[in-house]
């Protein structure tokens, strides 16, 4: 397929045409611009959630569970999962297709793992482009899960319409909330395996976190619900929270507010990747060799360096 063509069926919602321009994407193709240029007007239509939280507090199952809800309901999903990259092999095992294998033949669903490949934040730095092609491609919401995240990954909430912060008891995750702007990020928390011993524990810690938060009248306060993604129970009503998120965000207007933000770091990023890849093409410069000795030995400051790098660099 040709540019002009991959954009058509992309745009038609063809399933191959979705995964090729993802892997164009991905490998940071030279037609990628070509198809970022043809989808542009087609989007700002889909709703994005995105899924956070520790290893282990179940984001597949949830993510799942979502998306069994929202096509009970008639919506087409669109799924971006992250799986971590192996620091050896730079591989992902890309897991979470096997977790989801009840909707791999429903027309509906459109499943496609990434790998982090080394990127920190709990995303792919593919996110935002691929983003961009499910929303193109008609998908009503799309869900985005991030590989399970520490205390700083939050990358999410600047991708999202509604971030959902996951918990699960027993795991220390209401208290991880409150440190570096997780509890921040939260637009909705999930105290998933709800069933377990002391998740009204963690239920309870987390209300006193959000009740900590100075807020309006006006501001969203963070929901919590309880689930058990496994079995289905508590999703009807999440979806009622995401819903009820999505009209505060219309009302307020915040969701325009946020996705002017989105746009505004997504092209900071195409920047800043610009600027990386070109200031690896001087690596091998003798020019930059001979700053890198004066700076090392003290005569050259690394500012005035920096200064003409940029000037090289036009």
């Amino acid at each position: 397929m040709n540019v002009s063509e991959l954009v058509e069926r992309t745009l038609r919602g063809d399933r191959r045409a979705v995964a090729r321009a993802i892997t164009l994407v991905e490998n940071a193709s030279p037609e990628l611009r070509g198809i970022m240029a043809g989808l542009a007007a087609h989007t700002g239509r889909a709703r994005v959630i995105g899924l956070t939280g520790s290893p282990g507090v179940g984001k597949s199952t949830s993510t799942n569970a979502l998306v069994a809800a929202l096509r009970g309901r008639g919506e087409s999903v669109g799924v971006l999962a992250v799986d971590p990259s192996s620091p050896f092999t730079g591989g992902a095992l890309l897991g979470d297709r096997i977790r989801m294998q009840e909707h791999a033949a429903d027309s509906g669903v459109f499943i496609r793992s990434m790998a982090s490949r080394g990127h920190l934040g709990g995303l792919s730095w593919a996110t935002p482009h691929a983003l961009r092609v499910l929303d193109a491609a008609g998908f009503d919401t799309v869900l985005v899960e991030t590989v399970g995240v520490g205390q700083a990954e939050v990358d999410i909430a600047g991708h999202a319409d509604t971030t959902l912060v996951l918990c699960a008891p027993g795991m220390g995750d209401s208290v991880q909330a409150a440190k570096a702007g997780v509890l921040e990020i939260a637009d909705v928390f999930v105290v998933n395996k709800a069933d377990r011993e002391g998740a009204h524990v963690t239920v309870r810690e987390l209300r006193q976190m959000v009740a900590q938060v100075d807020r309006t009248p006006e501001e969203w306060k963070p929901p919590i619900v309880s689930t058990v993604a496994a079995k289905g129970e508590g999703v009807g009503e999440l979806l009622e929270r995401l819903d009820e998120h999505d009209r505060h965000l219309r009302a307020t207007g915040e969701r325009e507010r946020r996705r002017h933000a989105r746009a505004r770091e997504e092209v900071v990023g195409i920047v800043l990747a610009e600027l990386r890849a070109r200031t690896d093409d001087l690596g091998g410069r003798a020019d930059l060799d001979l700053l890198g000795t004066r700076v090392a030995a003290g005569g050259l400051d690394p500012y005035t360096a920096a200064d003409e790098i940029l000037k090289a660099l036009g």
